[in-house]
């Protein structure tokens, strides 16, 4: 393992993996696991009959100004998981809940300790595919270098244009990583992905945007996820036009382009500004809002 930090595109370069300096996600030695458990509102491939097993980590690479989970991915809560207790969480999941994966939301700047507790139950015969639950702000080396780790690619296309990036998620180079990281998916055999585009308030242009590059340089057939849950949250809540709902009329905008690319495969959610919980419902495309094929 590398002294020197460079898991995420910030390639900050933080000596923590002796605990000496903590990485601009705020990530030293050990995983930082805020929660666990079997999951069933992921897309219906992830979630399965039994449920996916969510493993959510502490100390995400991007800082976006609306970030729900904001109590541990801004603020660092949960508790310090050695590998040995990385992997126990990992069997329970496996052997007591019987979920169909593992599902590492915001895993990367712990990739090296998920490895280390993957090869410690491997050697006891206990496997499952791995979901790499990512906001697509993701290095190529990286994904390569850990790619036993990602049978589901479940990345994030958030932004088209970097100036939203960086001024929403202090993420610069956002949008080539996240393309990037998607056309690794799609390219990489034996990986299954499923891009995700929610839809953020006065930025619906950004996911039709998004929508025309996946369907002009890779392919309409990629099963893509459109998201209407975005919920004002935290500083979000002081900052236009982030502090409030998207509009329906911005949200049908994306779901009329998904079907003017050509897009098939995938899931639409209902527009119900007020649960951002709507689950997925129906079977075709557009128009109803239900799940595509």
């Amino acid at each position: 393992m590398k002294n020197l930090c460079e898991l995420c595109p910030r390639c900050c370069g933080a000596d923590r993996f002796g605990g000496a300096a903590a990485g601009y996600c705020g990530a030293l030695d050990k995983s930082r696991v805020f929660r666990w458990g079997p999951h069933f509102g992921e897309e219906p491939p992830i979630a399965g009959e039994r449920g996916s097993g969510c493993i959510f980590f502490s100390r995400c690479t991007m800082k976006c100004l609306y970030c729900q989970n904001s109590p541990w991915s801004w603020k660092g809560a949960g508790e310090d998981k050695s590998i040995d207790e990385l992997a126990a969480i990992m069997r329970s999941l496996a052997v007591d809940d019987n979920v169909e994966n593992w599902n590492l939301v915001s895993p990367t700047p712990y990739l090296p300790f998920v490895r280390e507790a993957a090869s410690k139950l491997a050697k006891d015969g206990i496997r499952l595919p791995f979901v790499w639950n990512s906001s697509g702000y993701e290095r190529i080396e990286i994904l390569e270098e850990f790619k036993e780790l990602c049978s589901w690619a479940l990345f994030d296309l958030r932004y088209s244009r970097n100036e939203t990036a960086l001024a929403a998620s202090n993420a610069p180079g956002y949008v080539e990583a996240a393309r990037n990281a998607v056309k690794w998916a799609y390219d990489r055999e034996g990986v299954n992905l499923i891009a995700r585009l929610l839809v953020l308030p006065g930025h619906a242009d950004e996911a039709i945007e998004n929508l025309a590059w996946l369907a002009t340089e890779l392919s309409s057939e990629i099963p893509v996820s459109i998201m209407s849950q975005f919920t004002p949250a935290y500083k979000a809540l002081e900052t236009p036009p982030f502090n409030r709902a998207v509009f329906e009329e911005e949200y049908e905008s994306v779901v009329e382009a998904a079907r003017d690319f050509g897009f098939e495969n995938g899931w639409i959610q209902g527009y119900e500004s007020s649960n951002p919980k709507s689950a997925l419902l129906g079977e075709n495309m557009p128009g109803d809002h239900g799940v595509v094929k």
